[in-house]
């Protein structure tokens, strides 16, 4: 009988995946554990291997389609067995694709293929399609991998190098980063060139995607979905506060200047706000907490999700045991999981089991906004980009001008209370403005 292709699930309460393109058609050879699928979740890109080896058959979704998992999406066929032994109470119709035959072999060119991840990574790294080899009929994340390994030794740096809060800028304003001449060290572009480059004239030019429309399908489908029900079902509190980065900038300086010197990458913003986070996280459970079947589940576990921006949509790779993690091990983390989300290389385990987010929209100028909670986490905390504003810093109502960091966090009110969510803003404000407090 025709071993059924069946679409596994890879997520809890996962439904459904689109299929992004299938890597062998109807009437190929299939090598048991071979990439035969691409497709999208809300989540991930992810490569589908076939479950035995023989001819595949009876395809029942077509590229750009949904297809729901847990359900045969195809057959293979061993030797001997034919298409009529595939069964009939198929869930939808075959494509109109018929199965190809033998073909004699013919000298023709024929343009190198890749996966989409495999085209992202290439892109990332500068590698031309056609220098990879391949076992497979299309270069893989595997085969680019390999290659980069053997060529490189080590995976290799961008042409251009800029900070990351400069690329995240050039992506939002739609610029290439390549053409902006960088005035940091070794001509590292700098979050202010991109701005500065965004101010410059452009000529008027139509947008790619004006007149045209696109299915709402995979990602894009899934974050509606998820983010309609959240702030449908979670009663949303919004609580904002204004934080006196001055402390913290002072230190995150000095602890750049150790980190240059040691050849360390520097600190940023969003691994201070981790690490401060996830110190007061464990102070106030009911923010690291979820609401699962009528039961409030406090997690041991303090795992802080970043929310990072994609062309596709929104992806948040989480950083585990942020509160055991010095500010260097989740600098690390924050820098890896940013490159890997967008390379599009993230794994699962780096998307799963977050508890509490945060969402940083500072490096495009936005200075407060707030934000719907991630499901089925209790809070999300929105920050904005620092302003220099003049305070009041003494009871002699001396004024000075001090960085100002707005944050607005949004709480679920079933699990969390006005005043727990205002105490651990509190708690929060305290340890961004005096970062020694983290070290009790």
């Amino acid at each position: 009988m025709p071993t059924p292709f069946i679409m596994p699930k890879m997520d809890m309460d996962q439904e459904v995946v689109t299929i992004l393109e299938w890597l062998k058609k109807e009437g190929e050879k299939v090598e048991k554990g071979e990439a035969v699928i691409v497709v999208e979740t809300d989540k991930l890109t992810s490569e589908i291997e076939a479950p035995a080896s023989g001819t595949l058959t009876g395809i029942l979704y077509k590229e750009n389609e949904e297809a729901p998992v847990t359900k045969v999406v195809a057959y293979i066929l061993a030797e001997g067995e034919s298409p009529a032994d595939v069964p009939t109470d198929k869930a939808a119709t075959p494509t109109s694709e018929k199965p190809e035959t033998a073909k004699p072999a013919v000298a023709e060119e024929k343009p190198i293929k890749a996966t989409p991840v495999a085209e992202r990574m290439a892109a990332q790294m500068d590698i031309k399609l056609d220098q990879v080899p391949t076992s497979g009929r299309k270069v893989t994340k595997a085969d680019i991998e390999s290659f980069a390994k053997g060529q490189f030794g080590v995976e290799p740096r961008v042409k251009v190098p800029a900070t990351p809060a400069a690329r995240a800028a050039a992506q939002a304003q739609g610029l290439a980063i390549e053409g902006i001449s960088g005035s940091g060290p070794r001509g590292r572009v700098q979050q202010a060139d991109v701005l500065a480059a965004a101010k410059q004239p452009k000529p008027a030019v139509a947008s790619p995607l004006a007149g045209s429309s696109k299915p709402m399908i995979g990602m894009r489908k899934r974050i509606a979905e998820r983010l309609t029900a959240s702030y449908q079902n979670a009663p949303h509190i919004y609580l904002t506060v204004e934080v006196d980065m001055s402390a913290a900038e002072a230190s995150r300086k000095r602890l750049n200047k150790l980190a240059e010197k040691q050849g360390q990458p520097s600190l940023s913003i969003t691994t201070l706000l981790v690490k401060m986070v996830a110190w007061a996280l464990k102070r106030h459970p009911y923010l690291n907490a979820s609401l699962i079947s009528d039961e409030i589940n406090f997690w041991e576990d303090v795992n802080i999700g970043v929310a990072t921006a994609l062309e596709e949509g929104l992806i948040v790779p989480v950083i585990h045991g942020a509160d055991k993690l010095s500010l260097s091990q989740i600098n690390d983390h924050v820098r890896t999981l940013a490159g890997k989300a967008r390379e599009g290389t993230l794994s699962r385990e780096e998307i799963d089991g977050g508890t509490f987010t945060i969402s940083n929209l500072g490096m495009y100028g936005i200075t407060s906004f707030t934000a719907i909670i991630n499901p089925p986490q209790s809070a999300i905390l929105a920050v904005g980009g620092m302003v220099r504003k003049p305070i009041v810093i003494d009871d002699r109502d001396t004024l000075a001008v001090r960085p100002i960091m707005t944050m607005t966090l949004s709480a679920d009110h079933r699990i969390v209370d006005g005043a727990n969510a205002a105490s651990f803003l509190k708690d929060l404000v305290s340890v961004l403005e005096t970062p020694e407090l983290a070290l009790y």
